[in-house]
């Protein structure tokens, strides 16, 4: 039962967290330099964690046919391939590399 009451707690908080937005946007305003700051701080979390996760796995470097294959991911994102295109080559990448041995 206290699972279940602290994935209610969790939806409801989260919930409640993307509502405000909408609601606050006409009430809050901010500079154009927060704006910037605001973009700049979701750009950087967000490679932060894809550069966390690319090179370590439990703590210990991965290993270098992750970063290949995140490599090749990146690269055929930025061509703007299908997902479903950039996720398979990017794992195949990653296994072919292994399976060479490159570890």
């Amino acid at each position: 039962m206290t699972m279940l009451a602290a994935i209610i707690a969790l939806a409801v908080g989260t919930f409640l967290i993307r509502l405000s937005g909408p609601l606050l946007r006409n009430r809050i305003t901010l500079s154009e330099r927060v704006e910037t700051l605001l973009r700049a701080g979701a750009t950087v979390v967000l490679l932060a964690l894809t550069v966390t996760s690319t090179f370590l796995v439990e703590g210990a470097f991965a290993g270098w046919a992750l970063p290949a294959g995140v490599l090749v991911g990146g690269v055929l994102a930025w061509k703007r391939m299908p997902l479903a295109i950039v996720v398979v080559a990017a794992a195949a990448t990653t296994a072919l590399l292994r399976l060479a041995g490159v570890a």
